[in-house]
């Protein structure tokens, strides 16, 4: 087996926090860094060295996490500690960051870094499977010079699938971001319709078990609803943001469902729920 990379994680939020710890576990040297430092400080035991800059954290690393909360921050930091990237270095973007700013950091470092491999790898999955390493990678860029990425991912989740060039990754979480959210909003509503009708959600969960529409995100969903437990594994208000980014990049494209639940989930943040899982959009349409 080859050796194994030396890995930085810029951003330390629950998806990055988690990458951190599987790496640590599967015996990584892995170096950290967030904004707000005391997010990493709980795998200082665990080994984890934790950067007071990303410059500082990115300093030898063979790949660069970037687990960032927007396209903004993502172009910012990475533009900070472009400099200190080690020669030949492989920078994974894996955070929501939507099609404008993907291709802008792809255009960026081709620039200023063209030593630097760039792999577009956002990730399909919430704070739960991350946690256990069950995110799959959507992945994008050059394979044949991403083995110790591919090494990283091995770590992190439970399979990668490679999409294209660089960029493609970006667009394809979009998609599927797109399709949660109006699972979402259904299953919110049905479950509206069913309470209404004198159904709970175990009965409507056991119809749907019974046939093809038995999703097992829709379980987990129903399970939040019935316990009136919200705890976020994804913040409606990092949700909405996807929705947007979405929306944004969708050119011609006609998407009038999402329009519409951008608008109510709008009125759900607005409401007080944007920091609970997006699954309080029902308790939202309950009020």
């Amino acid at each position: 087996m080859s050796q194994q990379p030396v890995v930085a994680v810029l951003g330390l939020g629950a998806m990055g926090h988690a990458f951190a710890a599987n790496l640590l576990k599967k015996g990584f040297v892995v170096r950290g860094w967030n904004r707000t430092r005391a997010r990493g400080e709980d795998l200082l035991s665990a080994g984890l060295m934790l950067g007071d800059s990303a410059i500082q954290a990115v300093d030898g690393a063979d790949v660069v996490i970037a687990m960032l909360s927007d396209g903004e921050t993502t172009r910012q930091v990475v533009q900070d500690a472009q400099g200190a990237l080690k020669q030949g270095a492989t920078l994974c973007q894996m955070g929501t960051i939507g099609v404008e700013a993907t291709d802008a950091l792809i255009a960026e470092l081709a620039a200023s870094r063209p030593d630097v491999v760039f792999i577009d790898a956002p990730v399909s999955g919430t704070k739960a499977p991350a946690e256990n390493a069950q995110i799959l990678v959507m992945a994008s860029g050059d394979q044949s010079k991403a083995a110790a990425a591919e090494q990283v991912f091995a770590a992190i989740g439970k399979g990668t699938q490679w999409l294209g060039e660089a960029g493609a990754s970006s667009r394809m979480k979009l998609v599927v971001n797109s399709w949660l959210i109006g699972l979402m909003q259904s299953l919110a509503e049905s479950t509206r319709l069913a309470e209404q009708f004198g159904f709970t959600t175990d009965d409507l969960w056991k119809v749907l078990d019974g046939g093809p529409l038995a999703a097992p995100y829709a379980k987990m969903k129903l399970g939040m609803i019935a316990s009136q437990d919200f705890t976020p594994q994804m913040h409606l208000i990092w949700a909405l943001k996807d929705a947007r980014l979405a929306l944004d990049a969708a050119g011609e494209a006609k998407l009038p469902a999402l329009e519409n639940i951008v608008e109510v989930w709008q009125q759900a943040v607005d409401a007080g729920y944007g920091e609970q899982d997006l699954a309080a959009v029902y308790q939202f349409l309950k009020r």
